[in-house]
């Protein structure tokens, strides 16, 4: 496992791979164009997109891979089992000294390198993947960022010459990932008052159990937090989240506005995102 910092350089970059890269910002599919934009210099299975803020909170995600939607999938349980908090890369950005301008690293880490069990099974083993190479972007907000590309293990090894292609289009990168967060906080925030209005209605411990939601923990940790069974958090989500007329904890942290029926958000749904989160 190791990193060194990126300096910008003037190389040149295809515009095949520059439209590729822009054209997911501000969209559900920003990893799914930054790995079709990779895939045209060389051979990548997936691509995921982690943004954490100074005070913890996951900011964005985002994942693709060549096949199916494995890669969405292992993002998800990345999520909710919060192993941002053992991924060696967003740990080592935590730690670090707040920049007073923005800096670059790559980071490169072999399967075999990550000592958590659960995390190398679900974001390694499962999936059949060797190794990543990510793109590590840390802000003097102390957000930090990291785009990773993933090979398997029918593909090669990431090699010197793999690492300068990926250190040539690092910049681009983090401001296309800087770009897109941007586009949705103003989304978000354009939709916040309207969420905020519709909190009202809900019940003191429905407010509470949304209020660890939306701070990005589990419906496990919220159950912890405020010392009562996990049934009891999911039923309280489960109202709170048919009030609100939303049908995940993804549109809860982008303040999504209410569906035009309130049948929208069906009991099925709610429950199958749950599952997902908890």
């Amino acid at each position: 496992m190791r990193r060194w910092r990126i300096h910008p350089t003037d190389t040149p970059l295809a515009a095949a791979v520059v439209g590729d890269a822009l054209s997911g910002v501000g969209t559900a599919h920003l990893a799914n164009s930054y790995l079709k934009a990779m895939q045209r210099v060389m051979p990548v299975t997936f691509c995921t997109v982690f943004s954490v803020s100074a005070t913890g909170r996951i900011e964005t995600v985002s994942a693709a891979s060549s096949y199916g939607s494995t890669a969405e999938r292992t993002s998800e349980r990345y999520v909710a089992q919060r192993f941002d908090l053992l991924d060696p890369n967003m740990a080592w950005l935590a730690a670090r000294k707040l920049p007073q301008r923005a800096q670059l690293w790559l980071g490169h880490q072999r399967a075999d390198e990550v000592a958590d069990p659960a995390y190398r099974a679900v974001c390694y083993g499962d999936v059949g993947i060797r190794e990543r190479a990510s793109v590590l972007l840390l802000l003097p907000t102390g957000q930090r960022v990291a785009v990773s590309f993933y090979r398997s293990l029918a593909q090669p090894e990431f090699d010197a010459a793999d690492f300068a292609r990926i250190e040539a289009h690092a910049t681009l990168l983090a401001d296309a990932t800087a770009a897109h967060g941007r586009s949705v906080v103003a989304v978000r925030e354009a939709a916040e008052p309207a969420l905020a209005s519709r909190l009202l209605a809900l019940s003191l411990r429905e407010r509470e159990v949304i209020g660890h939601l939306m701070a990005g923990r589990t419906a496990k940790e919220a159950a912890r937090e405020l010392g009562v069974e996990l049934t009891t958090v999911r039923t309280h989500q489960y109202r709170a989240f048919r009030r609100l007329g939303i049908r995940s904890q993804k549109e809860l942290l982008r303040g999504a506005p209410a569906p035009s029926s309130p049948s929208a958000a069906s009991a099925a749904s709610v429950q199958s995102s749950e599952a997902a989160s908890s």
